[in-house]
């Protein structure tokens, strides 16, 4: 079935991944928005990708004209990085709440279908294992640890698109990404920019910097490597048969359960497979530091996080095919191919 889709945010991590998929495997158009467009090249040619360089902020009556254009909305429009939550919390509910609020709004308005990116951070620190979409409680912490207004920001979108679900026909899908990691997630070379987990101690052994565990690196996490997590979301835009209507997903790898310090030294042992960084074990050392030491006392973390995926499953016909080492490998192969020159001889 032939359709528009509107990305929002479209240069970011998931938004670069998805368009080129799209413009592979379906006939759907896509109507692009971001602040830039370096990571979507391969595209940009492409006849049915209409790109626009702007803020979804200052760009209202664009975005209006566009969601009644276009038959299903995304709006990938995010911060989603841990340091940023506990510096400047206020940045992450404007964005987050305030300004992806509108938009929903606007397709409640035009009786657009809204597919969401919702996060696994609003299960917070919920007792249960594996996380369930529909039973498990939600579940953060004191107000002073500012590190939940992210969880909050986006439990509270997921109750509203609910609601308006329920009370006002919007037609919607929510899904909760754990941990998506793989080429394009972060600016690696970039030494000064705090980025995701997998990015920075990526980054770090590209400039034979100390890996720094936040809290130790006790901590468990499940990587899904990003080419199964987009799989997924075609699915859900495609939606056969209304099997992603009106639900809640967990896109995750129960299988790729690690802790932070063990992924690091996964990736350590992978590197050191690479030519000039064959030392990568001795040149890099790997230290702990208490969480509010590194983010401030606004952080506080949790100890685990494993999705239940058995409606992705069941609806969707999707399951996670990548392991976690092919897919530390793969996203290495993907950096490592952008090594500059001055970075071979460090």
């Amino acid at each position: 079935m032939s359709m528009n889709i509107l990305l929002l945010g479209a240069n970011g991590f998931i938004g670069s991944n998805l368009s080129p998929y799209i413009l592979k495997n379906y006939d759907w158009g896509i109507y692009a928005m971001d602040l830039h467009s370096d990571k979507l090249a391969a595209c940009l040619d492409n006849k049915r990708f209409h790109f626009t360089q702007g803020d979804i902020t200052a760009s209202k009556d664009w975005i209006e004209a566009h969601i009644e254009k276009c038959d299903a909305v995304l709006p990938l429009v995010a911060i989603a990085n841990p340091a940023i939550y506990v510096k400047n919390p206020l940045a992450v509910f404007e964005l987050d709440f305030v300004a992806n609020l509108e938009v929903i709004r606007l397709c409640v308005k035009h009786k657009k279908r809204i597919i969401f990116p919702s996060t696994s951070e609003v299960y917070g620190m919920s007792p249960d294992s594996p996380y369930d979409e529909e039973t498990s409680n939600l579940v953060t912490g004191p107000i002073k640890k500012e590190r939940w207004i992210y969880s909050c920001s986006k439990q509270m979108m997921d109750r509203v698109i609910y609601a308006y679900g329920q009370h006002q026909g919007l037609p919607f899908t929510l899904f909760r990404p754990f941990n998506w990691f793989g080429p394009g997630l972060d600016n690696v070379w970039d030494k000064d920019k705090p980025s995701r987990v997998v990015s920075q101690f990526l980054s770090n052994i590209f400039y034979r910097r100390d890996i720094i565990l936040v809290g130790g690196g006790g901590q468990k996490r499940c990587f899904l490597y990003i080419e199964d997590a987009i799989e997924a979301l075609a699915r859900i835009i495609e939606n056969k048969n209304g099997c992603a209507s009106g639900r809640i997903f967990n896109i995750g790898h129960p299988g790729n359960e690690a802790s932070i310090s063990e992924l690091a030294e996964m990736m350590l042992d992978i590197m050191s497979e690479f030519k000039g960084y064959e030392n990568s074990r001795s040149q890099v050392k790997i230290t702990a530091v208490k969480g509010e030491e590194h983010f401030g006392e606004g952080f506080q973390d949790i100890v685990s996080r494993v999705p239940n995926i058995a409606r992705a499953t069941q609806y969707l016909g999707w399951k996670p095919a990548t392991d976690l080492r092919d897919a530390v490998r793969k996203t290495i192969v993907y950096y490592y191919a952008q090594i500059p020159e001055m970075l071979a001889s460090a």
